[in-house]
């Protein structure tokens, strides 16, 4: 199998994995705990988090570990909506249909069962957020505004730094989600101006199961789990101290090798993205043609039924990724194909490829070959 869906998911770094092990066994101990057991636990988290805040040049007492990026996104969300509720009133929270289900869900769960109004920002046709929608939108009323830091299923960069200048202007605290952008983008929070941050650990190499949340202080949270206090008491629950200690060990090599990371997979995706528009007939490029995340190809082929395609893809050795959900075998276009303006006709067709650290042009030339032929076979079956 050719692993072609980076974007899912990554293998963990041997290296990674070395500095885990540790802490599985003979460093067991709980970080609450009062023992030496417990401070060498202690110890290894204190260490994780001040190398965590390193990375995004913030405090380490800034730095919420969690269980995933889903939810960082989750406490960041519903934390701050509730805290800006009770402190101002307010109760509308702006994002966008393009946003990670961990976002959207819960802006639609705070809507459904909380009392807050969801405004839903416009992107435009490359999927990308403006600070001119943001500044239309926002008003006193604002509770929080949530917008991606990097598409997920169509790679394009969003301009986090000047979203977060306006939010700052009207005082509503500002959070996006960089799960998908940590592994090549800068996540310098004084740089970007955000107030919160989410992470997820295993889109960067590191061990699935552990996030991180940065909450820039003096920001107003809710805690989503409540019990005995740890994380400073917004994220209750013993923490997983091995899953933790890979994570930063994760960010720390991010941060360390991103440059060459990012060469790495870039001509490789320039050349996935030119041959398909090329050697495919009604094939387009979704998400923004430049400013997009540098392992990420995107497309939408009309007439293709793209679950179709990855099964065939599947079969013939190659792991790839589609945006649209098949729901009780009635397949829908995602809610990204549909906010970018793709009619049904294309948006079942979306295709995403995303390399990384194991990516050749081997693999790459295997997958063009294989490509034009089962685009062909599904068109025919659809």
């Amino acid at each position: 199998m050719i692993y072609l869906d980076y974007a899912a998911t990554t293998p963990v770094d041997p290296r990674v994995l070395d500095v885990m092990l540790p802490y599985f066994s003979g460093t067991f101990g709980n970080p609450s705990s009062v023992h030496r057991y417990g401070q060498q636990a202690e110890a290894a988290l204190d260490s994780a988090r001040e190398t965590v805040a390193s990375v995004l040049n913030c405090r380490p007492d800034e730095v919420i570990f969690t269980s995933c990026g889903s939810e960082s996104d989750n406490l960041a969300l519903r934390g701050a909506a509730l805290a800006a509720r009770e402190r101002r009133g307010a109760r509308r929270i702006l994002t966008a249909r393009i946003e990670h289900h961990a976002v959207s869900r819960t802006a639609e769960q705070l809507e459904a069962y909380y009392g807050f109004q969801v405004e839903w920002l416009d992107v435009d046709a490359h999927g990308m957020v403006t600070p001119e929608a943001v500044e239309k939108a926002i008003d006193d009323g604002t509770a929080v505004v949530s917008v991606m830091y990097a598409n997920n299923e169509i790679g394009t960069i969003n301009p986090v730094a000047e979203i977060a200048a306006v939010c700052r202007q009207h005082g509503v605290p500002f959070h996006t989600d960089a799960v998908q952008a940590a592994g090549y983008l800068s996540v310098d929070v004084d740089a970007l101006g955000v107030d919160m941050l989410s992470l997820g650990g295993h889109k960067f190499y590191g061990p699935k199961g552990v996030g991180a949340l940065y909450v820039r202080k003096g920001t107003a949270l809710v805690p989503s789990q409540t019990g005995g206090g740890q994380e400073f008491g917004l994220r209750a629950g013993t923490q997983n101290v091995p899953y933790i200690v890979g994570f930063a060990e994760a960010l720390r090599l991010t941060a360390g090798e991103r440059e060459q990371r990012a060469a790495h997979v870039r001509s490789l995706r320039d050349k996935v993205i030119g041959t398909v528009l090329e050697e495919i007939p009604n094939s387009r490029l979704t998400g923004h043609p430049g400013q997009r995340l540098p392992n990420h190809a995107s497309f939408a082929i009309q007439g293709a039924d793209g679950n179709l395609l990855l099964t065939l893809l599947d079969a013939a050795g190659f792991a790839c990724s589609s945006g649209s959900a098949c729901k009780t075998g009635n397949p829908e276009p995602s809610e990204v194909m549909t906010a970018i303006g793709l009619s049904r006709e294309w948006g079942l067709g979306s295709l995403r490829v995303t390399l990384g650290s194991h990516s050749v042009p081997e693999h790459v030339e295997k997958f063009l070959e294989v490509l034009p032929a089962l685009v062909a076979k599904t068109r025919a079956l659809h």
